[in-house]
């Protein structure tokens, strides 16, 4: 397997070829292949920019009929065909049935992107600079994204001091018996707390990079509920949580939370194209024209794929599907938890967005290591990288994670049994 030219010549920083050190040619729904032909099962499919699998047939059909009849590809934020299809599916079928209403912005195409436009409005909108943030955070790796993650060696990238920036407990943090939301309340409510008002509270349900943490219905809420009453704007990063990951289409459903705005990117558009949305409650849309920009914010290929993928969820058939799968993946990560009580602590995250949190470190290396060799891609998350994310596609086959799901069963015996 010839990787001369990525050692030669791409940048110390790569970090995905030396964890999987192969050649990667070709893909199909749960499965990569490498240059020498061997199967892959992803369970990691683009750190969870890949929900719907790699190559899904029915959204790339559509992308591929659009790339053969010279269609627009990029239009800055002008208005086009694609674009106007994407708007009106994704209301229909993603808005409207779930009760929410909001203006729809295209920033660039990443997640931080999304982030960046969502803090610099509500900035705007409240006339106030600070932002709340949570311990274990991760937002994106632009400036003001870096400066609300957690991190101390992500917020030190780039060598610019970061302000604004107020650091709060998340849910649990540090342990069961704390009330952050409660400590938050009464800090935002005490003028004497020397905390100032913030613009935001910026939140995942779902903590992915800070190691799977799963925040309550109570304690979301809750925050919520605190936002109102200090006149606070809620903002969820739902770029990794959302898109389908949890079971739900936006990972806060399941709290029946109306956040005044919600980033997503990652699987948005169903196929591995970059694109990100920022959804706005009404009032709130105080930009200027022309206020926030950027120049591939009018991905139209992107539009076509992420319309087809919005137009699946309302397919009871295939959201039914998606249930099953997400209880079939806990009732496999239950079993492990279950065999494995001297390596792994505890099972973290909700529905397909699943994770094991490990009494080791260096086990989890090891583990992975070896479920690499076997053939399955898998990757660890959390401060001390001690915790295994499990983001199979959420139209995985029973077969295919079956398999999955034995390799990973299998590296950690041999482990045990090495141990």
């Amino acid at each position: 397997m010839n990787t001369d030219a990525f050692t030669a010549h791409e940048s110390n920083v790569r970090r995905y070829g030396r964890s999987f050190p192969t050649v990667f040619t070709k893909a199909l729904g749960a499965t990569i292949w490498d240059e020498a032909g061997k199967p892959h099962i992803d369970f990691l499919v683009g750190s969870g920019a890949l929900n719907y699998g790699h190559n899904n047939p029915t959204i790339m059909a559509p992308a591929i009929e659009y790339l053969v009849g010279e269609n627009i590809i990029l239009s800055l934020d002008m208005y086009t065909a694609a674009k106007r299809d994407f708007i009106e599916v994704f209301v229909d079928s993603i808005l409207k049935p779930r009760g929410l209403s909001y203006k729809i912005q295209f920033p660039g195409p990443t997640g931080t992107n999304a982030n960046e436009a969502a803090l610099a409005l509500a900035r705007k909108y409240t006339g106030r600079s600070s932002v709340m943030a949570f311990t274990n955070a991760f937002h994106g790796m632009s400036l003001g994204s870096l400066a609300v993650s957690g991190s101390a060696s992500t917020r030190e990238l780039g060598g610019v001091a970061r302000h604004d920036v107020i650091r709060v407990p998340y849910d649990s943090y540090p342990n069961q018996t704390f009330d952050s939301a409660g400590y938050i309340d009464s800090v935002l409510g005490d003028p004497g707390s020397g905390i100032e008002k913030p613009a935001a509270i910026i939140l995942e349900t779902i903590q992915a990079e800070g190691g799977m943490n799963t925040a309550s219905v109570a304690w979301l809420s809750e925050i919520q509920r605190i936002c109102r009453k200090h006149g606070v704007v809620l903002i969820v990063d739902d770029i990794q949580a959302g898109a389908g990951r949890t079971g739900d289409f936006f990972s806060f459903e399941f709290a029946k939370l109306e956040p005044d705005i919600v980033c997503l990117s990652k699987s948005l558009s169903g196929s591995g194209s970059p694109l990100s949305i920022v959804l706005i409650r009404p009032d709130m849309d105080i930009w200027n024209p022309g206020e926030h920009s950027g120049t591939f914010r009018g991905n139209n290929l992107a539009f076509v794929t992420a319309g087809a993928m919005c137009k699946m969820w309302s397919d009871r058939q295939f959201t039914s599907g998606v249930e099953r799968t997400a209880v079939n993946v806990q009732k496999h990560l239950d079993r492990l938890v279950a065999k494995f009580p001297t390596c792994i602590e505890e099972k973290r995250g909700r529905g397909l967005m699943a994770g094991l949190k490990f009494r080791s470190q260096a086990f989890v290396g090891r583990v992975h290591n070896l479920a690499f060799a076997n053939g399955l891609l898998i990757e660890s998350s959390g401060p001390n990288r001690d915790v295994i994310k499990v983001l199979p596609p959420i139209t995985i086959t029973d077969e295919e994670l079956d398999h999955g799901i034995a390799i990973l069963d299998h590296a950690l015996q041999e482990q045990v049994n090495g141990d």
